[in-house]
């Protein structure tokens, strides 16, 4: 059995990968490092916190020394790194907290991962030639688009907020731990996910939660922010892929093809709630939606070219986002115990 190290395993994407994971892949167990900041939370684990290999540690990805006695505790043979501060409305009122967590924290995993694996640089101790360091990062690093074009691996970085400027510079350190190093590093960035078990601040939960308790619905500016959405469940079979059989030191974009502006999303989820759980007035939940101002440094448009990993190691996307959406609903429904 080999111990795979998940930071952030409690928040919306790890917590929904644990479970995948474990489930998938028997001769791994699992150890969770999470700080349970207001992202995390370990109602999203349940299900598995019972079993045989998984175990829970709660603590920060900055504390070295807490690092260390992981990896010698629990012989740590891979890590899936997760944990970020990633609300972008936070790192502009608090963008301290995102430089730490994001640069220190990840640089922190980083070296304390080489110093574990390897012997020297481009040298790894014999037991532990196959260990792997995968980081998980986001399309933001990239910036922003105009109405046409894609992002793909080779997009020059031009981040635009505090949140997406710590991404990038993590992502700057775990490639120079591959070619610094020759230290076995793959990183992914993704583009926006949603699905069960996100935060309720998140836009989709926002939006639904709000209808729900038949509240204004907060749109950004006129809602013509582009995004390409991604399905939690499809993004976490894409990190798996990567992890075990992308090329080492190499980056692979995971999108979902499925660009839609904030009315879209918006107005769809309306319709869904319209004939899920009308209102008693009679009127339709797109009454609600209401636009407020825009953030500071809010990107147009982000949009994805997953051909790399569609091509090189045959991933695809299972749901689009009109059959993704309509199974995200449904679950908010029952946590909001709208339905049994």
């Amino acid at each position: 059995m080999k111990n795979i190290l998940i930071t952030g395993g409690a928040g919306f994407i790890g917590s929904n990968f644990i479970p995948y994971f474990i489930k998938n892949n028997p001769d791994f167990s699992i150890v969770n490092l999470d700080l349970l900041t207001y992202a995390g939370d370990l109602k999203n684990i349940k299900e598995v916190e019972e079993g045989d290999r998984y175990t829970f540690i709660k603590g920060d990805i900055c504390d070295r020394n807490l690092i260390e006695e992981l990896f010698n505790k629990y012989d740590i043979y891979g890590v899936i790194h997760f944990a970020a501060e990633s609300h972008v409305d936070n790192s502009i009122s608090n963008p301290d907290a995102f430089i730490k967590t994001n640069v220190f924290g990840t640089f922190a995993l980083l070296d304390v991962a080489r110093n574990y694996w390897m012997e020297a640089p481009h040298a790894y101790k014999d037991q532990y030639k196959e260990c792997r360091f995968h980081h998980i990062s986001t399309d933001e690093v990239y910036g922003t688009l105009g109405e046409t074009g894609l992002f793909t691996e080779t997009t020059p970085y031009a981040p635009n907020s505090p949140y997406s400027a710590s991404k990038a510079s993590s992502d700057h350190i775990v490639r120079s731990y591959f070619h610094t190093y020759g230290m076995n590093v793959v990183t992914t960035n993704c583009s926006n996910n949603y699905g069960p078990k996100q935060h309720d601040e998140k836009l989709i939960p926002t939006i639904i939660r709000k209808a729900l308790s038949e509240e204004n619905i907060p749109i950004y500016g006129d809602g013509k922010n582009i995004r390409d959405w991604l399905y939690v469940l499809d993004h976490c079979k894409g990190i798996e892929l990567v992890y075990k059989k992308g090329a080492s030191g190499e980056t692979y974009n995971i999108g979902g093809r499925n660009e839609r502006n904030n009315n879209y999303i918006a107005s769809k989820i309306c319709e869904i709630l319209d004939t899920s759980t009308p209102r008693k007035n009679g009127k339709s939940y797109i009454d609600l939606i209401t636009y407020v101002k825009d953030r500071p440094g809010h990107d147009l448009r982000y949009a994805i070219d997953a051909a790399k990993i569609e091509n090189e190691l045959g991933w695809k996307a299972d749901e689009n986002f009109e059959t993704g959406i309509d199974k995200t609903v449904t679950w908010y429904l029952k946590k909001y115990h709208t339905i049994s």
